[in-house]
């Protein structure tokens, strides 16, 4: 079983990376196999609207993104971290998230998915929102913790100073690996869910 984790922050040891090693190490204690990838510093294009991907499986922009869909096909969770800036999560981290979303046909149901917001102060009930909506748009189920999954902190290194916070990721990491988990034996047992062909409501009359 592995989890993949996106770090948004573009510097190196934030405390977006405190927060996301935090649940890496519960993870790994629960025997899931864990990568994290920094992403923040990268740089990725947003969405072009060409509809390329459509036709060809994938982004026409071929970076990170598309390399990135090749694992995430075959791993069992995703985490996304991200620092706040204006009450959002971060661009680069966003623009991927847009491309990878849309751009890959493969299922992503049940693929357990988690996110994670830190800040200075504000915003993170926000950032966190967005992000979780690439998952609940996917049929991927969310993981929840003790309290929404937010770290504060300002300096570098501010995060491990959150006690509760950090617990906050230590129960997130524990609960995922759980829900991984009980999802695979419940795959064994029962299969996957049915599923209807899709319907689009238009909203133009």
């Amino acid at each position: 079983m592995k989890v993949l984790m996106l770090n948004g922050s573009p510097r190196n040891n934030s405390n977006t990376s405190i927060a996301l090693n935090e649940i890496k190490t519960m993870l790994e204690q629960e025997g899931i196999d864990v990568e994290i990838i920094q992403v923040g510093n990268m740089e990725i294009k947003g969405c072009k609207g060409c509809q390329y991907c459509k036709k060809n499986g994938k982004c026409v922009i071929d970076d990170f993104v598309n390399e990135f869909a090749v694992k995430l096909e075959v791993a069992d969770g995703l985490v996304l971290g991200s620092p706040v800036y204006y009450a959002s999560a971060n661009g680069t981290l966003v623009c991927l998230l847009d491309r990878l979303f849309y751009s890959t046909s493969f299922d992503k149901t049940m693929k357990v998915g988690a996110s994670v917001a830190v800040a200075r102060r504000g915003g993170c009930s926000s950032t966190f929102d967005e992000l979780n909506k690439y998952f609940t748009i996917s049929g991927m189920p969310v993981v929840s913790s003790q309290y929404w999954n937010i770290v504060y902190g300002r300096a570098a290194g501010d995060a491990v100073k959150d006690e509760e916070g950090m617990q906050t990721m230590r129960t997130l990491g524990r609960n995922m690996a759980f829900l991984i988990k009980s999802i695979a034996l419940g795959k064994e047992k029962y299969g996957m869910p049915e599923k209807e062909e899709g319907i689009m409501t238009s909203f133009i009359r």
